[in-house]
C-alpha cells in the first residue's frame, strides 16, 4: 500500500534470498477450469472496502466520450485509433529523443464506485505494434465535490524500441499522489475520498501510417481497505492443487542489469510467466531471440524486458504485469484486491491461479526463510488443512519452487495494510492486492468464480 515513501520501497527493493527445501510432493492436479466454483463461499468475505469497473465489450466502448477512435466488435471488443485527432511531440525522459506522433483519445463515462476509495489501481488489456504506445490518465471528484487533475497511470507499449515504457513520478495536486501505478490520498483519517473518476485512453502511432494500437479492456479497482496489523482468521474451505510451472527468480541473479539485474528483482516476471505458461501461451523464438542462448529459462528474461518500468527502474509495476499477460492471445489480465483467502479459494477451485503481493519479516512466514520489504508469488493450492500452496520464485532452483506455507501467516501478512520492519518501525503491507489472468472465453465454472469477485 503506498505510503510518503516511492512503492518501490515497498515492493521492488526485495530481500528474498535463496530459500530452504521446497514442501511435499504434489498432489495429484487438476487442469484449467475442470470444476465449477461454489460462489457462495464468497458470502462469508468482508464487503465494502473493493469495487472494480472494467470497459470491455462493444457496447462499453460505444458508450465513452470518443475523439478520433472507434470500437470494433468481435470475439474480444475493442478499441482502435480511426482518424487522428491530431499531432504532438513526445520527449522520452528515458531517452531524451523527441518524436512526433499521431493521436486520438477516448474518455470514459464517470463512474462511481459503491466503495468511495483512498485507493485507486488502473489496468489494462492492449496491443501496441510497433510504431504504436498508449497513454492511461485517470481523473476524478473527490468526497468534498472538487476535481482531480488527469493524473499519468502508465505510458506503455509491449515493446521498447519507440517509447521506454513508465509510469510518472512527482504527480499530486497536494490532496493526492500517484505512487508508481497507484492512486492514493494523502490523508484518509481527514475522511476524504475519491467518489467518482474517468479514465482516459490516448492511443499514438507513427505519422502518416495505418497502424493502430488496440485496446480489449480498460478499468480500475477503487479500494477503502481500512489500517490494519493483522486480520481475521479464515476457516478453510477448499483442498485443491493446480498444475502451475514452476520458475525460479534466483536462477537469473546478475542476468540484464538494464532490467534491474535478475534475481530478487524478477518476482513478479516470474511469477507472470508462471501463470501465462498455466494458460497454455508462450513467447515464440522470435520473441526469445534477443536472449543470451547459454541462459535457461530465456521467457523469464523475456518477461523481465516486457514488464520493466524505466522510471520504477524495476519488473514490479502492477498493471504493466498485467498487460504482459494480456498480450497473450486472448488473455484477460487485471490488477485488484482480495478481501480473504474465501475470496482466493473461489479462484482455485475454479482452476484460476493467482500472483500475490506481500511483504514481511524472515520469523513471520514459516519456511520461506528470507524476509522482503516487497515480493510476489503465485498461489496454486491449498492443502487439506488449508495451508496456501505456492509457486515461490524467491527459491534457489525451479525444483525448489513448490511451498507449503501455514495459512494463518501467509493470509495475515498478504492482508495487513500495516506492518513492523527488522527494526521495529511501521511500514506498509499491500492489503491483498494481486494480479488475476483468465481467459477470454474461461469455463462455465471460471466465469461464475470471475463475476463473484467482480472482475467480469
Amino acid at each position: 500500500m503506498p505510503g510518503s515513501a516511492s512503492r518501490r520501497t515497498v515492493l521492488a527493493a526485495a530481500l528474498a534470498a535463496a530459500a530452504g527445501t521446497a514442501g511435499a510432493v504434489p498432489a495429484a492436479a487438476a487442469e484449467p477450469g475442470d470444476v465449477e466454483a461454489d460462489t457462495a463461499t464468497a458470502a462469508a468475505a468482508p464487503a465494502g472496502t473493493v469495487a472494480h469497473r472494467f470497459w470491455s465489450t462493444f457496447t462499453d466502448w460505444r458508450s465513452g466520450t470518443a475523439e478520433g477512435t472507434r470500437a470494433v466488435a468481435g470475439l474480444r471488443p475493442g478499441l482502435v485509433l480511426d482518424a487522428p485527432l491530431g499531432r504532438t511531440d513526445y520527449t522520452d525522459p528515458h531517452t531524451g529523443t523527441t518524436s512526433a506522433w499521431e493521436y486520438a483519445r477516448w474518455t470514459s463515462p464517470e463512474h462511481t464506485p459503491a466503495v468511495p476509495a483512498t485507493e485507486v489501481i488502473a489496468s489494462w488489456n492492449a496491443r501496441t505494434p510497433a510504431g504504436t504506445w498508449i497513454q492511461v490518465e485517470l481523473s476524478g471528484t473527490y468526497s468534498d465535490g472538487t476535481r482531480t487533475p488527469w493524473f499519468v497511470m502508465g505510458r506503455w507499449a509491449s515493446g521498447d524500441t519507440d517509447i521506454k515504457r513508465t509510469s510518472v513520478d512527482d504527480q499530486t495536486d497536494g490532496r493526492s499522489t500517484v505512487w508508481t501505478d497507484t492512486f492514493a490520498v494523502d490523508d484518509p483519517a481527514s475522511g476524504l475520498r475519491l467518489a467518482s473518476y474517468r479514465l482516459r485512453l490516448t492511443l499514438h502511432r507513427r505519422p502518416g501510417t495505418a497502424l493502430t494500437p488496440t485496446v480489449w479492456r480498460l478499468g480500475a479497482m477503487a479500494s477503502d481497505v481500512p489500517d490494519r496489523f493483522t486480520v481475521p482468521a479464515s476457516v478453510p474451505g477448499l483442498a485443491r492443487e493446480l498444475t502451475v510451472p514452476r520458475y525460479s527468480q534466483n536462477t537469473h541473479v546478475g542476468r540484464y542489469p538494464e532490467y534491474d539485474n535478475g534475481g530478487e528483482a524478477w518476482c513478479s516476471p516470474t511469477s507472470s510467466q508462471m501463470i501465462v505458461e498455466y494458460w497454455g501461451r508462450a513467447p515464440s523464438a522470435a520473441d526469445l531471440a534477443w536472449v543470451n542462448p547459454d541462459y535457461a529459462d530465456p521467457q523469464v528474461c523475456h518477461a523481465a524486458r516486457s514488464t520493466y518500468d524505466h522510471q520504477y527502474s524495476g519488473c514490479g509495476n502492477w498493471p504493466f504485469n498485467a498487460a504482459y499477460a494480456a498480450a497473450y492471445p486472448d488473455l484477460n489480465a487485471v490488477v485488484t484486491r482480495l478481501r480473504s483467502l474465501t475470496d482466493l479459494e473461489t479462484l482455485i477451485r475454479a482452476g484460476i491461479p493467482a500472483i500475490t503481493s506481500q511483504s514481511f519479516r524472515k520469523e513471520e512466514l514459516t519456511g520461506a526463510g528470507y524476509g522482503t520489504a516487497g515480493h510476489l508469488m503465485t498461489v496454486i493450492g491449498f492443502t487439506p488443512d488449508g495451508d496456501v500452496i505456492a509457486n515461490d520464485p524467491a527459491s534457489p532452483t525451479n525444483d525448489a519452487v513448490r511451498r507449503v506455507y501455514r495459512r494463518r501467516e501467509w493470509e495475515n501478512i498478504w492482508l495487513r495494510t500495516k506492518r513492523y520492519d527488522a527494526n521495529g518501525k511501521v511500514r506498509s503491507g499491500t492489503g491483498g492486492v494481486c494480479y488475476v489472468y483468465w481467459p477470454v472465453e474461461p469455463a462455465p465454472g471460471q466465469h461464475r468464480a470471475l463475476r463473484t469477485l467482480g472482475l467480469v
